[in-house]
C-alpha cells in the first residue's frame, strides 16, 4: 500500500506515529519518501529482507589463527544462490532491476528515478571491476618481516583488494637479539670462579646507581670537548666499579641499579626507538652488544667477591627499550644457578626493592616526573610503603644531579659517566661527570 505525505499526516498525525504503527524503521520511511515522494510498504518490505540478507552475508567470512580468511558457506537452496549471484550482477526484477552488468564488472548499486506514476524515468547502474578469484591471486607467505595480510573479499569470494604491512626493523631486532646470545655465551678474560667474601654485615647495603652509561655512544674530543667511544665507555664504568667497591664496605647486599639507556641505540638503526632523533653512534650494533654484556658481568662478578649477595636492575630507558629488557632477562639466565644473585627481569618501568626498613626505586625518568614518583611508589607497593621508614627514587635521563625531599620520599638523579654527543655539547650542557655509591 502506498501513502504519500499528506496520507501519512491525515492518518497518522506523523511520519514517526505512521512508522511505529506500521511496524518500519522511521529513517526508512523518511527516505523513502525524500526519494520517491511516498511510502510503499510492499517495497519497504523487501528492502528490509534484502537488507537482512547482506547482514547476513556479512558474517560468511571469518579469520583464522593463521590470518588466513576462509568464507563460511551459508546454507541455500539453489535457486536462491541463483537468484542471489544475479542481483549482485544488477539484475532482480522484483526490484526493478532489470539491466544485468557485463561480464568482469560487479554492480556497485543501482538507482531508479520513479514518475508521479510510479513508472520508471531514469536508470543508473553504477558498477566497478570484479576482484580476482582466490586461485588467480599470490598469497605471499608469513616471513618474519610481515607482520599482517589483510584481504578485502566481494560478496562472491573473489580477492577485490589486498594490503601487506612489514617490518624491515624487525629483521635487524632478530639479528641483534642473536648477538646478545653470542656475547653472552662468551667468557670474561682469563676470569676465576667468584669467591664469596668471609664476612660481611648484613644489616648493611652499598646500592651502586649507573646512570646512563650509553655505551656505543660517539663523542668527537674536537666537537664536543671529550672523546667517548666503545673502548673508552668500558674503561670508565670497569674503573669506576673497581674504585666504588675497593671503598666499600663488606656489605650483606649489593644492588646494582642501572638506571636506563645502558645502550646508546636498540638496534642497527642509530635513531631513538620512539621519535626516530639521529644519533652519533660509535660502532655496529653487535659491537655495541657484546661491550655492553661484557661491561655487566664484569661489574656483577666485581660485586659478588665484595657482598654476600647481589641484585641487579637493568631500567628501561628512552635509547634501549628493546635492549634492556634482554639484557636482564639473559643475565638472569647466565646467572641462575648462582644463589647469591638475583636479577629483575620485569619488562616494567618502574622497579623497587626493599631492603628491611628501606625502600628504593628505580625509574629511567622519562616517563614520570619527579612529583609524581612518591604518589607512584605508594600506589604500587602499599604494603612496603607502610612497614618501611626510609624510601628514595633512583633516576636517570637528565645526565645531571638532582636531589628532592618530597614527603615520605626522597627523589635523586645522578650524574653519568658518559660525555656529551654533539647534539647535548651543542645545547650547552656542561653537567659533571661521576658515578658513586
Amino acid at each position: 500500500m502506498r501513502y504519500t505525505l499528506d496520507d501519512i499526516l491525515k492518518l497518522f498525525g506523523s511520519k514517526r506515529n505512521a512508522a511505529r504503527q506500521l511496524g518500519f524503521d522511521h529513517k526508512t520511511m523518511c527516505r523513502h519518501l525524500n526519494n520517491h515522494g511516498y511510502f510503499d510498504t510492499e517495497s519497504a518490505v523487501a528492502y528490509r529482507q534484502l537488507d537482512a540478507e547482506r547482514k547476513e552475508a556479512a558474517k560468511r567470512f571469518k579469520v583464522l589463527n593463521q590470518g588466513e580468511i576462509q568464507p563460511v558457506k551459508i546454507p541455500r537452496s539453489e535457486e536462491e544462490e541463483s537468484a542471489r549471484q544475479a542481483a549482485q550482477q544488477g539484475y532482480a526484477p522484483e526490484f526493478d532491476l532489470i539491466h544485468p552488468v557485463p561480464d568482469g564488472m560487479t554492480s556497485r548499486g543501482t538507482s531508479i528515478k520513479y514518475g508521479e506514476d510510479g513508472e520508471i524515468k531514469e536508470y543508473w547502474n553504477k558498477t566497478k571491476q570484479a576482484g580476482r578469484h582466490p586461485d588467480e591471486v599470490v598469497r605471499i607467505p608469513g616471513p618474519r618481516t610481515i607482520v599482517k595480510t589483510s584481504t578485502l573479499l566481494d560478496q562472491q569470494g573473489n580477492v577485490a583488494q589486498q594490503w601487506i604491512s612489514e617490518k624491515p626493523q624487525d629483521v635487524a631486532r632478530e639479528q641483534a637479539w642473536q648477538a646478545f646470545a653470542d656475547a653472552l655465551k662468551a667468557d670474561l678474560p682469563k676470569s676465576e670462579p667468584v669467591k664469596a667474601p668471609k664476612s660481611t654485615d648484613k644489616d648493611l647495603m652499598v646500592v651502586i646507581p649507573v646512570g646512563d652509561a650509553h655505551i656505543g655512544m660517539h663523542s668527537w674530543r674536537a666537537e664536543t670537548g671529550t672523546d667517548y667511544d666503545l673502548d673508552i665507555a668500558e674503561s670508565l664504568h670497569d674503573k669506576a666499579f673497581t674504585y666504588l667497591l675497593d671503598n666499600s664496605p663488606n656489605a650483606g647486599l649489593g644492588l646494582l641499579a642501572f638506571l636506563g639507556d645502558i645502550t646508546h641505540t636498540d638496534s642497527y638503526e642509530a635513531v631513538t626507538p620512539a621519535h626516530k632523533n639521529l644519533l652519533d653512534a660509535d660502532s655496529r650494533y653487535p659491537k655495541i652488544v657484546q661491550t655492553t654484556v661484557k661491561m655487566v658481568r664484569s661489574a656483577i662478578n666485581k660485586s659478588l667477591a665484595k657482598f654476600k649477595k647481589v641484585h641487579v636492575i637493568i631500567e628501561v630507558g628512552n635509547h634501549d627499550p628493546s635492549t634492556a629488557i634482554f639484557l636482564a632477562i639473559c643475565i638472569a639466565a647466565i646467572y641462575e644457578n648462582d644463589p647469591r644473585i638475583t636479577v629483575d627481569t620485569s619488562p616494567a618501568h618502574y622497579h623497587y626493592y626493599r631492603f628491611g626498613s628501606c625502600l628504593i626505586g628505580v625509574h629511567h625518568g622519562h616517563g614520570a616526573k619527579m612529583e609524581q614518583l612518591p604518589l607512584i611508589m605508594a600506589n604500587d607497593r602499599p604494603e612496603d610503603w607502610g612497614e618501611t621508614k626510609h624510601r628514595k627514587w633512583l633516576t636517570g635521563h637528565i645526565h645531571h644531579a638532582v636531589l628532592k625531599d618530597f614527603v615520605g620520599v626522597t627523589v635523586e638523579s645522578f650524574r653519568i659517566l658518559a660525555a656529551p654527543d654533539a647534539y647535548a655539547a651543542n645545547k650547552g650542557y656542561r653537567a659533571p661527570r661521576d658515578m658513586q655509591a
